[in-house]
C-alpha cells in the first residue's frame, strides 16, 4: 500500500512539473516570439514618452525605439550636450518632436519640483524610468568603494528615488486619461541576493517589488507598470562589452523589450535574456552564490578584471 502511494506521489509530482515546464516554454514563446509578429500599438497610451537617463546605452535605445513607433520623447540627463545630440538624432530619423530636461538624479528631491514643472501640458503615455548608477567600477565588499556615504546616497537617490518621484509625477494624468504605460529599468541581479555588487542588486529589487505592486495597484485604471530584468547589454554601465549571443545590442534589446509590452509586466526583455536567467537560477542557487567559496572566486575575478576596466574607462573618457 505504502508503495503504490509513494508511486502515485511520484507520477503526480512528474506531471506537475512537466505541466510547470509546458508553461513555460508557452510563456516564453508568447512573449518573446509572438510578440515580435503581433506587437502592441504604442501610441494609443498618449502622445509624449518620457525617458530618464536617456543620452546613451538602454535609455538612449528606448528613446529612438518609441520615437521610431511614432511617439514624441522627452529626453532627461545632465550632460545638455549629449541632450541635444540625441533629440536632434531622434528629429532627423524619426521626425518626431522632442524636449530636453537637464537633471542629475543623484542629487535628490530638490530637482523634482522643476521637472514636473517642464512637463506641465504634456499628455505623457508612457515613461521609461532608465536612469541608473553602479556603486563600483567592478565586484566590491560594501565598503571597498570610494566615499562609501556619498556613494550610497547617489545610488538611493539615482537608482529608486528617481523611479518613484517619476511615477508619482506622471501618474495622476495618466489615471485621468485612464490609460498610460510606466516601465521599470531592473536588473537580472535583483533575481536574488548578489554580494559584491550588494547596493546595485539591492537598490533593483526594490525596482521589481515597487513595480508589480503599483501595477496591481493601478491596473484596473487602465495603467501597466512593467519590470524589465535584463542580464548584460552592451552599453557605457557595462564598460561597452562585446555583442554576443549572450550580451545584447542597445537597441536590438529596446525593440524586444518593448515587444513584450502587452504580453506581459515583468520580463527579461528578449529571449536570450530570458534562457539565460533560467539557466542561472537552476545552476547557481543561492547557497551557492552566498558561499564563502563564490567570494573567493568573485575577489580573484575582481583583481583581474580592475585594470582592464580601468583601462576602457580610460578610453571611452577619451572618445567622449
Amino acid at each position: 500500500m505504502l508503495l503504490y502511494v509513494f508511486a502515485w506521489f511520484g507520477v503526480l509530482s512528474f506531471a506537475v512539473c512537466a505541466l510547470k515546464l509546458l508553461w513555460n516554454i508557452w510563456c516564453g514563446f508568447r512573449f518573446y516570439i509572438l510578440s515580435m509578429v503581433w506587437k502592441t500599438d504604442l501610441k494609443p497610451f498618449g502622445k509624449w514618452a518620457v525617458v530618464t537617463g536617456a543620452t546613451a546605452g538602454i535609455g538612449e535605445a528606448y528613446a529612438h525605439e518609441l520615437a521610431r513607433r511614432g511617439l514624441n520623447i522627452v529626453l532627461i540627463s545632465r550632460n545638455m550636450k549629449k541632450l541635444k545630440n540625441v533629440a536632434a538624432e531622434i528629429k532627423r530619423q524619426h521626425n518626431r518632436d522632442t524636449q530636453i530636461i537637464q537633471a542629475d538624479f543623484t542629487e535628490g528631491l530638490s530637482l523634482y519640483d522643476s521637472i514636473e514643472e517642464q512637463l506641465k501640458g504634456l499628455e505623457i503615455g508612457i515613461l521609461v524610468n532608465n536612469v541608473g548608477m553602479t556603486y563600483a567600477i567592478s565586484f566590491a565588499r560594501f565598503l571597498d568603494t570610494s566615499n562609501p556615504a556619498k556613494k550610497i546616497t547617489e545610488i538611493l537617490n539615482c537608482n529608486i528615488l528617481s523611479t518613484t518621484q517619476m511615477s508619482r509625477i506622471v501618474l495622476p494624468q495618466m489615471i485621468q486619461r485612464k490609460k498610460g504605460l510606466i516601465i521599470n529599468l531592473s536588473s537580472e541581479t535583483a533575481s536574488t541576493p548578489f554580494p559584491m555588487i550588494n547596493m546595485y542588486a539591492s537598490t533593483k529589487i526594490f525596482i521589481n517589488y515597487f513595480s508589480e505592486a503599483l501595477n496591481a495597484e493601478y491596473m484596473d485604471k487602465g495603467i501597466i507598470v512593467q519590470c524589465v530584468m535584463p542580464f548584460f547589454v552592451s552599453t557605457n554601465m557595462t564598460y561597452k562589452m562585446r555583442t554576443n549571443l549572450f550580451v545584447k545590442d542597445a537597441n536590438a534589446f529596446a525593440n524586444e523589450a518593448l515587444n513584450t509590452v502587452g504580453y506581459t509586466t515583468l520580463t527579461s526583455g528578449c529571449l536570450s535574456h530570458a534562457l539565460q536567467h533560467a539557466v542561472f537560477n537552476f545552476f547557481l542557487p543561492d547557497w551557492v552564490r552566498l558561499s564563502s567559496f563564490s567570494m573567493r572566486m568573485l575577489d580573484k575575478y575582481e583583481q583581474h578584471q580592475r585594470p582592464i576596466l580601468q583601462e576602457r574607462i580610460r578610453k571611452m573618457k577619451k572618445e567622449e
